[in-house]
């Protein structure tokens, strides 16, 4: 069957101007796409801990272990993703697009900004993902006494939630 206009061969190259620049603008979506997933999925931490315990009789220990009658306060702290990095990714998508409109003067430079913006996404995720891990794991739980606020770091890159409870009851931790 002999091909026609509206189809052309299977194995062709598309000869629409500006395609490669156009495959290289979906790449990028696509890198700013998963790596937005990855740093949601990978974002996320969790740890916990009471300070005391129970005494063998049903009494409650405080963080010194002497025996007390008040119940002892826990501490749950959630790491999640900070907003702020989505954002980012969107604005560098977005700017990248704008310089290729704007500046570009030819195919290899729209489509080195348009790589240099996927890097950048990708270096910049994964580097506020490490820093924010290291400075949510160096918080140090045993230096809380469970009796007044928990003291939230000052320096901290992602969002965190501190839920502060009773020791539920019969628990030794």
């Amino acid at each position: 069957m002999p091909e026609t206009l509206e189809r052309p061969p299977s194995d062709a190259i598309t000869s629409l101007p500006g395609a490669p620049i156009i495959r290289r603008i979906r790449r990028l979506l696509v890198v700013a796409g998963a790596t937005g997933l990855f740093y949601g999925v990978l974002g996320t931490a969790s740890k916990g801990g009471c300070p005391g315990g129970v005494t063998g009789d049903g009494g409650y220990l405080d963080a010194n272990g002497d025996p007390t009658s008040v119940v002892p306060m826990c501490v749950t702290l959630t790491l999640r993703p900070a907003p702020i990095v989505l954002l980012v990714i969107v604005a560098i998508v977005l700017i990248a697009i704008s310089r290729v409109l704007r500046s570009a003067r030819s195919e290899t430079a729209a489509m080195r900004t348009l790589d240099l913006a996927a890097v950048a996404i990708v270096g910049l995720t994964v580097a506020w993902w490490a820093l924010t891990l290291v400075s949510f794991l160096s918080i140090d739980l045993q230096a809380w006494d469970g009796v007044g606020p928990f003291p939230y770091p000052d320096a901290m890159l992602g969002d965190i939630r501190i839920d502060v409870s009773t020791m539920p009851a019969g628990t030794n931790r």
